[in-house]
Formats: structure tokens, C-alpha cells, sequence
């Protein structure tokens, strides 16, 4: 059985991006040495990664090359993506992906992107572990860590790490 991992980072005022959707506050923090908790490291592990639409879209705007193309991939939407950027598959029942994500037997998944199709994820008990990467700068607004829908829950914290350039680590087991 596959388990689905977060891997996020917010700054310190616990936004994912900037009100305007920018991540130039974060990609400041690209030379940081994370170590063994590098991104790099992470995703040689991850076998599927699943995504919301948002996310495909910022990574569309982006005009960069696929990211994915080692990874299954999944997008979250009702609506069709007409040229994907690579290869890919589109659902839009999250109960019915969680399932067959579940079924998957030869790797983790990682939740990439933000907080919203993380937060339906965990309002169904269907996140095994989070790492959040605390970034030190006050951006002021723009999408949440985790937007609020009322979910209570009581994560067992796995470490917490002080990392490079004043960046945190926190590692929680959900389940």
C-alpha cells in the first residue's frame, strides 16, 4: 500500500505563496542546503505525484519542462487539459483517487503544491506523513498552509529540524 506524503513548504506567516500567487520569496531560499531533507532527495523516493489545478496551472505558467516526467502523475480537476505539459492523468473524484492511490504498491505519492487539495486529503484521514519546511520571511498574505474547513487533528510529531539560512523543519505522522 502506497503512502501519501506532504511536502510543503510556508513562510513564517503560514502562507504557500504570496497573495499575487508569487513564489519569488521562496525561490530566494533555492541555495539553501537542506541536506538529506534536500528536494532532490525527496523525489528520487516519490513514485506518483498527484496535484490540484492550480498547481498545473502555476507549473504551466511557468513555461519550465515538465518536472513529473520520472513520476506517475496525477492532476486533480472537472475541467480537461487540452496539451498537457507531460504525461498525465485527470480525476475529479478525490474519494475514488484516494483508493486507487492507495492500491498502488510500488512507491510513495507526494502531495505537491498547496494547501487546498492537501486539506481534502487530510479531512479523510488519507495523509500518512507531512514535512513542512518553515521558511523565515512574513509575506504578509496569499493561500494558507492549510485553509481553514473546520478539520481538528492531532499530528505525533516525527522531528523538528533547525535546517540552513534559518529555515525549519517539522516532520509529523498523521496517522
Amino acid at each position: 500500500m502506497a503512502r501519501i506524503l506532504g511536502y510543503i513548504a510556508a513562510s513564517l506567516d503560514g502562507f504557500v505563496a504570496a497573495a499575487d500567487d508569487s513564489l519569488d520569496w521562496l525561490f530566494a531560499y533555492n541555495d539553501m542546503d537542506l541536506g538529506e531533507h534536500g528536494y532532490d532527495r525527496f523525489l528520487k523516493r516519490i513514485r506518483t505525484v498527484v496535484m490540484g489545478r492550480a498547481t498545473y496551472d502555476f507549473l504551466e505558467r511557468t513555461r519550465a519542462p515538465w518536472p513529473y516526467a520520472a513520476q506517475r502523475a496525477f492532476v486533480v480537476t472537472s475541467r480537461p487539459i487540452p496539451a498537457p505539459l507531460g504525461p498525465l492523468e485527470t480525476r475529479s473524484d478525490v474519494d475514488a483517487l484516494i483508493a486507487e492511490l492507495r492500491a498502488l504498491d510500488d512507491g510513495d505519492v507526494w502531495m505537491v503544491g498547496g494547501g487546498q487539495l492537501q486539506m481534502a486529503f487530510l479531512e479523510r484521514g488519507a495523509v500518512d506523513e507531512i514535512e513542512i519546511y518553515v521558511i523565515p520571511e512574513l509575506i504578509g498574505g496569499g493561500p494558507p498552509l492549510f485553509p481553514p474547513t473546520g478539520l481538528r487533528a492531532s499530528p505525533r510529531l516525527i522531528s523538528a529540524k533547525a535546517l540552513d539560512r534559518g529555515c525549519v523543519r517539522l516532520h509529523y505522522a498523521l496517522t
